[in-house]
């Protein structure tokens, strides 16, 4: 029997804000499968590991975890909270993913975003964090984006392991089917949207809780993609009461 796991968050993001993408410490094996599948195997593969069941999954920014169930790796997998994140065709998500994955393409272009990122006049364009966050100069911001992109400028290996991701090959057709899977998640789940945010499509909210058979709409109104920095206590309040709702359905 697994053990029982309340929430397991899942932060991969091709904005340096967790691993594999740029921020983790220890370098992926060179033959490492970094597609997108790959990538949520990953995931998968770590509820396996620590033999975790019932399991809240959190998804932000990085949209690939929504395919577990279209891979058939997703019976861990009781609860989904989704915020604002890549769905359906939206990968690479907006300006911002689309400056990324050019980045990839040019000499020394990932090194040169990851020191940008470090300064809080850059971090306001769009194409950087001006649309991630609604206070994207805020120097409080600053810390966290040393200790983001430091890995990345760092080692060579962790610059191969982002480049080796964002060059992977994707098609609309086949995201938009694996987001569509959704339709035979039999869990409860949360769609915490931001409905004026400009990278991850409005609509792509209730469109996705339309898909989920227990899925659950709430907008947060005035946060950017990363709602849970522009405003943690409507998004924890939302989550808590998710979670202790669906806890007493279960009884």
């Amino acid at each position: 029997m697994g053990r029982r796991h309340p929430v397991a968050a899942e932060g991969l993001s091709l904005y340096p804000s967790g691993v594999p993408l740029g921020s983790h410490r220890i370098p992926m094996r060179e033959s490492a499968d970094l597609t997108l599948d790959g990538m949520a195997g990953l995931v998968a593969d770590l509820l396996d590991v620590l033999d975790l069941d019932d399991v809240t999954l959190v998804h932000s920014d990085w949209g690939g975890g929504l395919f577990l169930t279209a891979l058939g790796r997703g019976p861990r997998v009781a609860r989904l909270v989704i915020l604002p994140c890549e769905a359906f065709e939206n990968f690479p998500p907006g300006l911002p993913g689309k400056m990324a994955t050019l980045a990839v393409r040019i000499p020394g272009g990932v090194s040169l975003a990851a020191r940008q990122l470090r300064i809080a006049r850059l971090r306001r364009l769009p194409m950087l964090w001006g649309w991630m966050v609604t206070r994207p100069g805020d120097p409080r911001l600053d810390r966290r984006m040393r200790a983001w992109t430091e890995p990345v400028l760092a080692d060579a290996r962790i610059r191969r392991d982002l480049v080796k991701y964002a060059k992977s090959v994707l098609d609309d057709a086949d995201l938009i089917r694996k987001t569509e899977a959704l339709r035979g998640f039999e869990g409860d789940a949360l769609v915490l949207w931001s409905p004026d945010n400009r990278v991850m499509p409005p609509e792509h909210g209730p469109r996705l809780a339309g898909l989920l058979p227990h899925g659950r709409y709430v907008g947060i109104r005035g946060a950017a993609v990363l709602s849970m920095l522009d405003d943690p206590e409507a998004v924890a309040r939302e989550i808590g009461g998710f979670l202790t709702g669906s806890a007493a359905r279960r009884k």
